[in-house]
């Protein structure tokens, strides 16, 4: 059997959807992958075939930077990172006025290179990433069935049943909401709105591609509403609402893609020098330019006499100050590697980070700054596995004290004045010990082989007509 897997040129994107395929991989079966060159080489550690497949201007092979990137895209950049220091509504306000133009780049030529991918290798499983809307256009307009794969929060794919819009966080932390001062009514309703005049534009947009691609598909009521034939969401469904569960389609929830790294020489001693127990600390591929909070996360620690290994990803070295000796400081980490020990881990929420640590049962503080961070962050924060506090606003007095309740290592600290709005309750060691085990248990990569293959007549990507399709479902939602 062959699996395709769709994927735009980003690592953070690549890594965990080859990590599903690993299960098609050690099963003896033929594993593609169409992405753009700059993953080329992720490709190949995981052993699979690639097809050149260019889903849009941009590219991550691991560390970003704007300078890094075609013309257009470091302006834009730049332009998410300034908004990032302003706060959560400027940040997603920013992110919602970008999409009016760049979700899709160029959709009716790139759907039919996708199209013609499909077509020359004939695969018996697809999946996509379900942030590469213009790959799974093609693939509705040419009734071809796929798995959805939702790498972010599961509010990726928002239920309008539920009065959801892309765009606008289904849930907040406590500390980002008009009672806290973070935020004012009016800021958020002028989001809302905003988001609302993105879902159109946007819908506009699919429907106006799928027409060119295949007029006798109907058009969709709500693009971003629109997904496979089966959802696999790579997140605990622990973390997840019951009242948003029974909402979702076809679904299975992965856990985690939790990904291979080689060893690590470098890290593995560091490793072995001490059994004092330590932090990790990343704020991912993108937001690792927030030096500043970072430098600030790092001068907590230092107050908690804590180990720390922490990845810089793009921030000046020179704006996190002198750092111990004894710490690990390197751009890039395998975080993998380094979750498996870590006591604790200071993250800005992206999926892949949360995912991973809940997998090795490791609390988190979540500092997030845009998209899915604040229904991530929530979510952990809801669920006692770990504490939230503004990147822009905490104090390094108010980040040591959140970093005090989650981390093992740390002497008691008194917490300061004013910071109980936005530190959480302790960690439920228990809850978070059984979701590990649970995880542990069962890999995402096995769930997803175990999910395809259950459903291998429903998702048999031969073209057809398209009764039951992603728009039908997306319709009755509505």
């Amino acid at each position: 059997m062959t699996l395709l897997i769709i994927s735009p040129d980003y690592a953070s994107h690549l890594l965990p959807l080859a990590t599903l395929g690993t299960a098609w991989r050690d099963a003896g079966e033929r594993v593609v992958v169409a992405t753009g060159p700059a993953t080329a080489s992720i490709v190949e550690s995981f052993g699979f075939e690639r097809v050149n497949l260019q889903l849009g201007r941009g590219s991550n092979p691991g560390v970003i930077r704007a300078e890094d990137q075609p013309k257009g895209e470091d302006d834009a950049l730049r332009g998410f990172f300034d908004a990032s220091r302003v706060g959560a509504v400027a940040t997603l306000s920013f992110q919602a006025t970008a999409r009016l133009s760049d979700l899709m780049w160029d959709p009716v030529n790139t759907a039919r290179a996708v199209q013609k991918v499909v077509d020359d290798l004939r695969p018996d499983h697809v999946i996509v990433d379900h942030l590469a809307f213009s790959a799974r256009l093609a693939l509705l307009a040419q009734g071809t069935a796929y798995a959805d794969v939702v790498l972010g929060h599961p509010s990726a794919l928002p239920l309008p049943a539920a009065g959801e819009v892309y765009g606008f966080p289904p849930e907040w932390p406590v500390g980002f909401s008009p009672e806290a001062g973070n935020v004012s009514a009016e800021e958020l309703a002028d989001l809302l709105e905003l988001c609302n005049r993105v879902s159109e534009s946007f819908t506009l947009e699919w429907n106006t591609a799928l027409a060119q691609l295949n007029p006798d598909v109907a058009p969709s009521a709500n693009a971003f509403a629109e997904h496979g034939d089966l959802l696999l969401l790579n997140y605990p469904e622990e973390l997840h609402s019951a009242e948003r569960t029974a909402l979702l389609p076809p679904h299975e929830f992965l856990g985690s893609a939790v990904r291979e790294e080689p060893a690590d020489e470098q890290v593995i001693a560091w490793l072995e020098s001490s059994d004092k127990p330590f932090v990790y600390v990343s704020f991912g591929s993108f937001l690792s330019v927030r030096g500043d909070v970072l430098a600030r996360v790092l001068e907590a620690l230092k107050g908690l006499d804590a180990r720390v290994a922490i990845a810089t990803g793009s921030a000046d070295r020179d704006e996190l100050g002198d750092l111990p000796g004894e710490w690990l400081v390197r751009e890039f980490l395998p975080q993998v590697t380094l979750l498996q020990r870590a006591a604790a881990a200071v993250t800005h929420g992206g999926n892949n980070s949360v995912t991973e640590s809940m997998n090795f049962g490791v609390p988190l503080l979540v500092l997030p700054f845009s998209t899915d961070q604040f229904a991530g962050a929530a979510a952990i924060e809801r669920v006692g596995f770990g504490v939230v506090a503004d990147p822009n606003a905490a104090s390094v007095e108010e980040l040591r004290a959140a970093i005090a309740r989650i981390y093992p290592g740390a002497d008691t600290v008194a917490e300061p004045a004013g910071a109980a709005a936005s530190i959480a309750p302790a960690v439920d060691t228990p809850a978070l010990t059984a979701l590990s085990a649970s995880l542990l248990a069962t890999p995402g990569r096995d769930r997803a082989y175990r999910a395809l293959h259950a459903r291998t007549d429903t998702l048999a990507p031969t073209p057809a007509a398209a009764p039951g399709s992603s728009t039908d479902v997306a319709n009755a939602i509505h």
